[in-house]
């Protein structure tokens, strides 16, 4: 498995796997051919069809400019056969436009990406497990909690890494909750999280207060991605407001030290790197399941660890969590990472609370293990036809018509 260093990436929005994973593939392009006259970039699948919302040409040439070059974005929605639905092409080209050398990039999920034939840039395995089971197994063995094997594996630094991680989530939160206005694109779709955390009728019960505080933690990081603001992947941009909603929503009102957040966050990314070992974090590739799911699996996860719930209640949460986002679309209006995508980080983070409250009473009669429902949830992405996997070309993508 990977190290968490490679699922919680702290870049800009709105998508990781169109905006953050094609910049990384236009930085490395440029580190193998960067003497070229001029460049190409080729966008294929998914990334052709919502490229233009999800910014995917703007962060590529942003790259090129940067490096003082120029590049040529072309996209091309025609039904070619593709290794993944995130399949870009870059050329270096020569003084007379000719092609020097091309290289086929996947953009696989959560910003990673890797050349055709190459493994994922940047990734080398951390972990000497293949599926959760394994990691419950050596901290049974060991007598260890679950987040001992993120400190136990990872380099030295890794707490320092979790508590920028932590910061940079709450730096988010706090600025999306004093912006207003309108998101970026056509929809015109207003800001809400600062009228959610504001509005507080004095006859509104203390629990219906809280939720609604929750709500806009989640809608302050999904309006920043959707603005291209900075965000963190848990596991990606499009689900980057679930996680960092229940830490802060638990963290402000129990007072959790850092050193409770950095645990809470290592369980998370157990999860999250589970998931991306033996499935996908990609919408493109198996629907709004692999994004929003796995990000209610982390953050209900990161609620039992809080609690202190054993390594069976932990499990059993993020099993829950994922189940009841099964076959779960992806349909992105106009290819803005906006609606339906920001209300459903926040309806994900009241999820993920009452996973971890179900499993804290239930995990001794559970039947289903996390491992099984990740796979699952890996065929049933693979069964939801292509038209609800990011594609804009169905369901609410199809049928809304921009007024």
């Amino acid at each position: 498995m990977q190290s968490l260093r490679e699922l919680y990436k702290i870049g800009r929005g709105p998508s990781s796997s169109h905006t953050m994973g094609p910049e990384r593939a236009a930085k490395d392009f440029l580190r193998r051919l960067g003497d070229a006259e001029s460049y190409r970039a080729t966008l294929y699948g998914s990334l052709a069809l919502t490229g233009k919302g999800h910014l995917t040409d703007r962060a590529i040439i942003d790259v090129f400019e940067g490096a003082g070059k120029k590049v040529e974005v072309i996209f091309d929605p025609s039904d070619k056969p593709l290794e993944h639905p995130n399949t870009m092409e870059l050329s270096a080209l020569g003084p007379d436009g000719g092609v020097i050398r091309s290289v086929t990039y996947l953009s696989v999920g959560g910003g990673s990406v890797c050349a055709v034939g190459e493994p994922i840039l940047e990734a080398a395995e951390t972990y000497p497990f293949h599926t959760f089971a394994e990691i419950m197994d050596y901290c049974a063995s060991k007598n260890m909690p679950l987040e001992q094997v993120v400190f136990e594996f990872e380099d030295a630094n890794i707490k320092d890494f979790l508590l920028e991680v932590w910061h940079s989530m709450k730096h988010t939160i706090h600025a999306g909750l004093i912006a207003e206005g309108k998101l970026p694109g056509s929809l015109k779709v207003d800001r809400k999280a600062k009228i959610l955390f504001e509005t507080t009728p004095n006859e509104e019960e203390p629990e219906e207060r809280e939720k609604r505080q929750l709500c806009a933690f989640a809608f302050a990081t999904s309006e920043e991605n959707a603005s291209g603001g900075t965000v963190v992947t848990a596991p990606t941009c499009g689900a980057s407001g679930v996680l960092p909603a229940v830490l802060f929503y638990l963290s402000s009102k129990h007072g959790f030290s850092e050193n409770k957040i950095v645990s809470a966050l290592a369980v998370a990314g157990l999860i999250g790197v589970t998931v991306k070992q033996n499935a996908s974090v990609s919408g493109a590739e198996a629907g709004c399941q692999a994004e929003i799911g796995t990000a209610t699996s982390m953050a209900a996860a990161a609620v039992s660890c809080f609690f202190s719930n054993d390594a069976s209640q932990i499990e059993y949460a993020a099993e829950i969590a994922l189940e009841h986002q099964l076959g779960l679309t992806c349909d992105p209006i106009c290819g803005y990472v906006q609606i339906p995508c920001i209300e459903r980080n926040a309806v994900a983070a009241m999820r993920a609370l009452e996973s971890a409250e179900l499993a804290k009473i239930l995990s001794g009669t559970r039947k289903i293990s996390f491992d099984l429902i990740v796979k699952t949830m890996y065929e049933t992405g693979k069964d939801i036809n292509a038209r609800y996997r990011e594609t804009s070309e169905g369901g609410l993508a199809a049928l809304y018509r921009v007024s």
